[in-house]
């Protein structure tokens, strides 16, 4: 992983999704949502994903907060797309820091909001799932 960034600091990647942000805005036709908040920064992400063949087919996000999170959360709606559950939810804190060429130390907790949201949708889809069964 790249070495952590000053506070100040924010790498050119980070930047492009803060600014051009992918796959922003609601989804009206998701299969599953979640919704994470950090209660002590106020940050929150929504995330949205539609399935197909045991795959994410699309992903959308929903954010407030510091620029940190809004490129995190752009940043993993492109990586969980195409991907099957297992491989969307095991993705890491690490992999969306990673993702947007590291983080500063201050702002790892956006990481973490885009991890926890995508495992909730995926276990939310999961749930839907079992009870239909």
């Amino acid at each position: 992983m790249a070495e952590p960034l000053s506070p100040e600091q924010y790498s050119a990647t980070l930047i492009d999704h803060f600014e051009r942000p992918r796959n922003a805005g609601a989804m009206p036709d998701a299969d599953a949502e979640a919704f994470v908040t950090n209660p002590v920064c106020g940050d929150s992400l929504r995330i949205f994903l539609r399935f197909a063949e045991g795959r994410v087919a699309a992903a959308s996000f929903l954010s407030s907060g510091c620029p940190a999170s809004i490129a995190t959360s752009s940043a993993a709606t492109e990586m969980v797309t195409g991907r099957t559950l297992e491989e969307a939810e095991a993705f890491t804190r690490d992999d969306y820091a990673t993702a947007v060429d590291g983080l500063p130390a201050s702002k790892v907790h956006c990481s973490v909001l885009a991890a926890s949201a995508v495992r909730q949708a995926v276990a939310a889809w999961r749930a839907k799932q079992a009870a239909r069964a």
